[in-house]
């Protein structure tokens, strides 16, 4: 391997490294953000039975045949049926049952006349709802008829019994649980969400709230790798920055490993006398792993950190500290690995074309991946870029919604050009 290592290969030996976490049983809600770890199949046909889908009388359709305002057909109305109704009254020639939405169609139905085709049971014109005062028995007139299974909904039309509701990789959104509970399944076999430490270094760092000193910053990186992290469908524990102290991150490391699927650091990972993180993971001392330090060949980004602590292994990536570096690094390195533990079969965010849109030419490293920052205009399929190319500009940050990918052997793009586009506020 060269001392420099591409982006894809980088990516490539964490994502080889990484696995599905094992499968667990999780109560319905505690699965929502989770991954099915199996085909649910439908043990009962959903609807389980016809029923109303319009508040109104529920009539034998041949009944009807030709009515309109001028001649309407006059039913005798012989009881009423709710949602949860256990036993309907039977419908036989020139009767009907005034029914609910959700009200399972009696026997001898075969339609529904919405309450707004009849007088309502009030023996005037044509009634605008269904009041709670209606007349449940008597006579109705109906001033249309309608179609046989008109305004029914059947038995297993929406899924059949035998079927397949969900397929394993699924990821579980509120949809999922509610077709999951529709079925009746209380519990699901998923792979849990992966639980991520992420620590931040620096003895320069302070707790956003507390009183910045001289020569102080704000810790924003943990904040940022955090939500990222929640955004990933990860469990997240962030650690309050550790100052450079390689035995104090080392005794903070072996400590949070009894929580976590994945460790994130940021800061200390370059050449400089104090990055405590490569210091502190060169030496492990007594601690089971290993931990490699690389020059990936991107922009921002270049230095790197990837291995394995403890006697779980447990996986670990070592990102720069410029805060757009080290965010750079979570989207092309994290995500991913993230996505693959938590079972996804595609672990990547969606990528589309885009024409460039800027006020000149910019360039571009050669032999580098240079990740600029952009907004991309989705109808107009262009993208702008926001911000510069250094790895502090924060604020620039925080108004893009998109990566614009500059290939390794590109030095100038200019306006027009057409280029790969990473979506950020897009879910996967």
């Amino acid at each position: 391997m060269s001392d420099i290592w591409s982006v894809n290969d980088h990516l490539e030996d964490i994502l080889a490294a990484v696995k599905p976490l094992e499968p667990i049983e999780l109560q319905l809600l505690d699965a929502h953000g989770c991954v099915l770890a199996e085909d649910v199949t439908v043990p009962l046909p959903l609807p389980p039975f016809d029923n109303s889908s319009m508040d109104g009388y529920a009539v034998r359709s041949a009944d009807l045949r030709g009515c309109d305002h001028s001649e309407p057909a006059r039913l005798v109305v012989t009881g009423e049926v709710v949602a949860g109704t256990e036993n309907p009254p039977v419908v036989g020639p020139g009767q009907s049952v005034r029914i609910m939405t959700g009200g399972p169609v009696p026997q001898g139905a075969d339609a529904v006349v919405p309450v707004e085709w009849t007088d309502g049971g009030s023996g005037n014109g044509p009634a605008g709802t269904m009041t709670p005062g209606s007349v449940a028995y008597g006579q109705v007139q109906v001033f249309r008829a309608p179609e046989a299974g008109q305004y029914i909904r059947p038995r297993g039309s929406d899924i059949a019994a035998g079927s397949t509701a969900l397929t394993a990789g699924t990821l579980i959104g509120a949809p999922q649980v509610g077709l999951l509970a529709g079925i009746g399944r209380a519990f699901v076999r998923v792979r849990p969400r992966p639980r991520v430490v992420v620590v931040s270094t620096g003895s320069e760092l302070v707790r956003p709230g507390d009183e910045l000193g001289p020569g102080r910053i704000y810790d924003s990186n943990s904040f940022t790798l955090s939500a990222a992290a929640k955004e990933a469908g990860a469990v997240v524990y962030r650690v309050s920055a550790v100052a450079d102290d390689a035995r104090a991150l080392r005794t903070v490391l072996e400590d949070q490993l009894i929580r976590a699927d994945l460790i994130v650091t940021s800061g200390g990972v370059s050449v400089g006398a104090h990055d405590v993180v490569k210091e502190a993971l060169s030496n492990l001392g007594r601690t089971p792993g290993h931990v490699d330090f690389r020059r990936v060949a991107m922009q921002p980004g270049k230095p790197q950190g990837f291995g394995v602590l403890g006697e779980a292994r447990i996986p670990l990536l070592a990102l720069p500290g410029n805060p757009v570096s080290s965010y750079v690094s979570f989207e092309v390195f994290v995500r991913p690995a993230l996505r693959r533990m938590s079972g996804l079969p595609n672990p990547f965010r969606p990528g589309v074309r885009a024409t460039l849109e800027a006020d000149g030419p910019r360039s571009s490293p050669h032999g580098k991946r240079q990740f600029l920052r952009g907004v991309h205009d989705s109808y107009r399929r262009t993208v702008r870029p926001v911000g510069g190319s250094g790895s502090h500009l924060t604020g620039a940050l925080a108004h893009a919604d998109a990566l614009i990918v500059v290939p390794e052997h590109t030095t100038e793009i200019t306006p027009g050009d057409e280029l790969d586009v990473v979506l950020l506020d897009t879910p996967v």
